[in-house]
């Protein structure tokens, strides 16, 4: 368990704000941070990690990380951070990258098996691609066997298709090793296909906490429009069949019968149409 209460001053690009945050987030978890740019994000990440100062507390399972004075420096904290930019050490290969974190061979061997990054593990950082790279990070993040994952908007810098792959990678890793996981991220596709929960901040307060689909899920069916999406699930309801589609920041539910879900596949562009509440898909 985490139990995090936490205050910390903000400079704002028009004005200071604070960011407020009192709540506890269970072992296991895999929490997605959403909200605008600015709104506290990496903030709430450096401090977990140790890398920025706040005052009130963190307490995991039992041991203070922060509070009554003192803090807990980051090389202490067990904790896994995933940066944007990769964070690699350039003149080491990949399998020096994560033996770097720790000399455990085995648990390497095991990271670059379950990424398919063995048979590049004698390579440098500048022969790969960056989603390789980015796996080479994630590998290297859980080499210490850390507590608490931190991501920050770790594919935001990939293309759709490798988006896909890692965040299947994500998802494995982070059910294999039971790890605490706080990703910042903008893409609702993303937090629906990994989160156990979703904590939206706005000027440094969190105003919304809960299940991807509770806190993402935006209906507009008493308008008329014509937009392009994602198909991202499609949930067996009784006799009908509900299409969960991403369409840029919003997630929204499309009723199907059993013949036109059989049509669609997930991952696939659909166009959503809609008139007077009742909306439809196609190809």
């Amino acid at each position: 368990m985490i139990e995090l209460n936490l205050e910390k001053k903000l400079h704002g690009v028009q004005e200071d704000m604070y960011l407020r945050l009192n709540t506890h987030i269970k072992n296991g978890e895999f929490v997605a941070i959403a909200g605008k740019s600015g709104a506290g994000k990496t903030s709430l990440l450096r401090i977990l990690a140790g890398l920025e100062e706040a005052q009130g507390s963190i307490v995991v399972d039992g041991t203070q990380w922060l509070g009554q004075g003192k803090s807990l420096p980051t090389q202490q904290r067990q904790i896994g951070y995933v940066f944007q930019d990769y964070a690699l050490f350039e003149n080491m290969s990949v399998e020096q990258n994560l033996l770097f974190v720790n000399a455990d061979k085995a648990l390497a061997h095991d990271l670059l098996e379950m990424t398919e990054l063995s048979a590049l593990k004698d390579r440098l950082p500048s022969h790969l691609s960056g989603g390789q790279k980015q796996r080479v990070a994630l590998c290297r993040a859980l080499m210490n066997g850390p507590k608490l994952l931190l991501m920050d908007e770790p594919l935001s810098a990939l293309d759709m298709q490798m988006r896909l792959k890692l965040q299947g990678d994500i998802l494995n890793l982070h059910r294999e090793f039971g790890t605490t996981t706080l990703m910042v991220s903008h893409d609702p596709a993303e937090m629906y296909r990994l989160s156990d929960r979703v904590m939206v901040l706005e000027s440094g307060e969190m105003v919304q906490d809960g299940t991807a689909r509770e806190v993402l899920l935006q209906m507009q069916g008493s308008q008329k429009f014509s937009l392009q999406g994602e198909l991202i699930d499609l949930i067996k309801a009784d006799i009908i069949y509900v299409a969960v589609v991403a369409i840029d920041q919003q997630i929204v539910e499309v009723v199907l019968d059993a013949k036109e879900a059989q049509s669609f596949q997930i991952g696939q562009k659909v166009q959503v149409n809609t008139k007077a509440f009742a909306p439809t898909l196609s190809s």
